[in-house]
């Protein structure tokens, strides 16, 4: 179960706390949980989500805190607004006790830092850019880590997976910072099996397409920052694609 892997204890209660029956049911729904996982809304989520999901085998059932709970969900609920989720009222923070010994409260309180970053995954994060000139977009590749030329196709398969979409095997790097070129691969379908959110915005319905995608590097992950459409029409695209070559980066200093 890829949500609640190495947590800490490998034996888990069933039925869950979510009324889950069967391995098979609580594999396929945690699954769905993974997408906003990688937004990073709480650093708390993924405990609060196992303690519901996968909860540890005891004599009885250790439910998470109010308090955890409702930190959780003002963080989280928002992202999941911008995409069209309510928080569910399964996870309702009412049907979970006020903090005592007997539940599992926060485990990492917010800092300064965090809560700054919050605001950045916000309902336009990783949505198609309109390119407005070839110079722009050469600054936009020099403030990146990486950018990466990349087609992108539905699977066709009758399984249920995280995302819908693989990764095709030919792409074209024109930066790749921190990255070995013998990772990007990986790297880039890792990103794409957990981003589904990112990559529903980029596709906008479509099976197939082909994109430029530009982003940096933290914690060893791949995080999209921006997503141009490939499109031989685009001539600032094309333009800044030719150029970037030659191009020399204004110092950051």
């Amino acid at each position: 179960m890829a949500l609640c892997y190495d947590i800490g204890y490998s034996e888990m209660r069933i039925p869950n706390i979510l009324e889950h029956e069967t391995m098979a049911e609580v594999i396929q729904q945690s699954s769905s949980w993974l997408p906003l996982l990688a937004r990073e809304c709480h650093p708390d989520a993924r405990i609060f989500l196992c303690s519901l999901i996968a909860p540890v085998c005891l004599d009885r059932l250790i439910y998470p805190c109010h308090s955890l709970c409702v930190a959780v969900r003002n963080s989280c609920a928002p992202i999941m607004a911008c995409y069209g989720y309510p928080w569910p009222d399964i996870l309702n923070c009412d049907r979970f006790p006020t903090d005592h010994g007997m539940c599992l409260s926060l485990i990492n309180n917010r800092t300064a830092s965090h809560k700054k970053a919050v605001p950045q995954a916000s309902c336009r994060d990783c949505e198609l850019e309109e390119t407005t000139s070839s110079k722009e977009i050469l600054n936009t590749f020099c403030l990146h880590d990486f950018a990466v030329k990349i087609r992108i196709a539905k699977r066709n398969t009758s399984f249920s997976r995280i995302s819908d979409f693989e990764l095709d095997s030919k792409f074209e790097v024109f930066k790749h910072g921190p990255l070995l070129m013998t990772e990007i691969h990986h790297k880039l379908q890792h990103w794409l099996d957990l981003d589904a959110t990112c990559v529903q915005n980029m596709t906008q319905g479509r099976h197939a397409g082909t994109f430029m995608i530009v982003g940096r590097i933290q914690s060893g992950k791949i995080m999209v920052n921006k997503v141009y459409l490939w499109q031989r029409r685009d001539k600032n695209l094309m333009l800044a694609v030719r150029k970037w070559k030659y191009y020399r980066c204004r110092s950051q200093y």
